[in-house]
C-alpha cells in the first residue's frame, strides 16, 4: 500500500526518477513518500517527481532556525529550506511535510517548529529519536523534568492537531511518543510482518536498524519475526503500523473529517 524512498539521501541516486517509475503501478498505488534532507531538492525536481507519482515529499527539519545547520552539519541548509519550502507549498498540492525527530536538544523547539511549518504553509510530522541507529544515548529524553515537558508538549500538539489538522501524526502516535521515551522501549514491534526494508542491492531486511539481509519475507518471518523482542524505536513507520486496524481507521476518519471542516472554515 505504501512505499517510502529514503536513505541515507535518496536524491543522491542519479536514477531516482527510474526508481519512482518502477515503484508506481497504473492504479496509482502504492502511495509513495520521498524522505529527503532537502539539500538537493529544487522546485523543478519536486514537480518532476510529483509528475512521476511521488505522493508526499517529507523534508527533515530538526530546528526551526539556523541551529538546524549545525545539527545536520550542513552549512546553509536552513536558508535553502526557508526559501524552497514555501515555494513548493504555493503550488497548492498539500503534499509537502516537514519531519522532526524529537531529541533532548530540540525538545524546547517543537512548538516553534510547528509554527515554522504553519508559516511555510506545509504540514509537520514528529518522530521519536532512537539510539539503535547511532548508538548515542545523549540525544534521548530521560530526565523527569524533560519527560514532563515532553508530555505537556505532546498534549499541546494534540490540541493543535484537533484545531487545524496541520500535524500529520495520528493521535495514537503522538500519545505513544512520551510513553516510548519514559519506558525506554515500546514492545510489540511488527517489523518484517507489517513493514520491511528493501536495500539498494535488492535484499530484504525487517527494518533499517538491523544488518541481517534475507532473500524473502517468508525467511524474515521464520528467522526474525518469530523471535523478535526489540522495542528500541518508535520511528514513524513503526509507530503508525503498531496500531490496530480499528485504531488506524478511527484516526483516518477523524483526520478526514477535520480536514473537510477546516476547508469549509477557510472558505468562509
Amino acid at each position: 500500500m505504501v512505499v517510502q524512498l529514503s536513505g541515507g539521501e535518496p536524491l543522491l541516486r542519479k536514477d531516482i526518477e527510474e526508481i519512482v517509475r518502477a515503484v508506481k503501478e497504473p492504479s496509482g498505488l502504492p502511495y509513495t513518500i520521498l524522505v529527503t534532507n532537502g539539500r538537493l531538492l529544487t522546485e523543478e525536481k519536486y514537480l518532476a517527481l510529483r509528475q512521476l507519482g511521488v505522493n508526499q515529499v517529507s523534508i527533515s527539519l530538526d530546528f526551526p532556525d539556523e541551529r538546524h545547520n549545525d545539527f545536520r552539519r550542513s552549512p546553509g541548509l536552513y536558508a535553502h529550506l526557508a526559501g524552497l519550502v514555501p515555494k513548493l507549498a504555493r503550488h497548492g498540492h498539500g503534499d509537502v511535510v516537514l519531519n522532526t525527530a524529537i531529541t533532548r536538544e530540540n525538545l524546547l523547539t517543537l512548538r516553534a517548529t510547528y509554527e515554522r511549518a504553519k508559516e511555510w504553509g506545509v504540514a509537520i510530522s514528529y518522530s521519536a529519536y532512537t539510539p539503535l541507529r547511532t548508538g548515542e544515548m545523549e540525544h534521548c529524553i530521560s530526565s523527569p523534568e524533560d519527560l514532563e515537558l515532553l508530555r505537556r508538549t505532546m498534549d499541546e500538539l494534540l490540541e493543535l492537531k484537533a484545531k487545524n489538522g496541520r500535524i500529520a501524526n495520528s493521535p495514537w502516535t503522538l500519545s505513544g511518543t512520551h510513553d516510548f521515551f519514559q519506558k525506554g522501549s515500546f514492545p510489540g514491534c511488527n517489523a518484517g510482518r507489517r513493514f520491511l526494508v528493501v536495500t539498494p542491492d535488492g535484499g530484504l531486511r525487517p527494518c533499517s536498524m538491523f544488518d541481517p539481509t534475507f532473500a524473502s519475507q517468508k525467511e524474515i518471518m521464520e528467522k526474525f519475526v518469530a523471535t523478535n523482542t526489540c522495542g528500541g524505536c518508535y520511528v514513524s513507520i513503526r509507530a503508525y503500523l503498531d496500531a490496530s486496524f480499528w485504531t488506524l481507521l478511527k484516526d483516518n476518519v477523524k483526520t478526514r473529517v477535520l480536514a473537510r471542516n477546516n476547508g469549509r472554515a477557510n472558505q468562509c
